[in-house]
């Protein structure tokens, strides 16, 4: 994970969700979300 970069890490979370991927994988992503702080980029991708 610490090979992606923040606006990778973050499509591939959202591409997760909307793939209704494994729920132990979005977990691993949402852990790395939290770990770098990167809710707040979140809500403000899913704006645009």
């Amino acid at each position: 994970m610490q090979h992606l970069s923040d606006e990778l890490l973050i499509h591939a979370y959202e591409k997760a969700l909307s793939m209704n991927l494994d729920g132990d994988f979005i977990s691993l992503l949402e852990e790395e979300l939290e770990r770098r702080q990167l809710w707040h980029r979140l809500r403000q991708s899913s704006k645009n």
